[in-house]
């Protein structure tokens, strides 16, 4: 028979997939709403904002939730996610572009490809501080960036684990939608840590 403990664990593990899966429709689904580009921003600073909350154990109803976030966040989304996936989309452009150019293209490849993971790194770093602190919009990337240097083995993880999501995408696309809710509830639940480390090993400091 079925242990009660293994029964609340099987149930748990269900129920974050069905959360996972509900975050990344909301994110599809008001994505859309804002027509990709205007949406594609407020609706992922939503995602990571409500994330959080998950995170924090609150309770909540996530579409109501998720669409009160994506008003909020209509101007500024736009002002910090789309660089961001701007400067991601030119390097992958750039990068395939190399790729076909064989031999001659390695070294600019090669730097591509160090460039697009780096930035990858940061932003997993930088959307869960746009939802965790209040700072002006074109603070994040520099905060963002430090911290991903500073950090190394966490950089690693977080890069490590995105491989795997996009791996598992790749290999089963069915599961895109859970993917996405997925990446950004662990992305964030890992960076809410990251944080709390940091501003406890800034406190014992009296740098903070």
């Amino acid at each position: 028979m079925t242990s009660p403990a293994w029964s609340v664990r099987l149930y748990e593990a269900a129920d974050e997939v069905f959360w996972a899966f509900q975050l990344g429709l909301c994110w599809l689904v008001f994505t859309m709403i804002g027509g990709v580009v205007l949406g594609a921003g407020p609706a992922t600073l939503a995602a990571y904002a409500v994330a959080r909350r998950h995170a924090r154990n609150e309770s909540f109803q996530i579409w109501p939730a998720f669409a009160a976030q994506f008003r909020r966040e209509f101007g500024r989304g736009s002002l910090v996610v789309l660089p961001l996936a701007g400067a991601v989309l030119l390097l992958l452009t750039n990068y395939f572009y190399f790729a076909t150019m064989g031999p001659a293209g390695a070294t600019a490849r090669a730097i591509t490809g160090v460039a697009l993971v780096a930035l990858l790194v940061v932003t997993a770093y930088l959307l869960p501080m746009a939802a965790h602190y209040d700072l002006r919009t074109f603070a994040y990337l520099p905060k963002a960036s430090l911290f991903a240097l500073t950090r190394p083995a966490a950089s690693a993880l977080l890069l490590l684990l995105l491989a795997a999501f996009v791996y598992a995408v790749q290999a089963y696309p069915f599961l895109a939608v859970v993917a996405i809710g997925g990446w950004i509830q662990l992305d964030t639940w890992l960076c809410l840590r990251f944080f709390a480390e940091n501003e406890a090993r800034l406190q014992s400091k009296g740098l903070s």
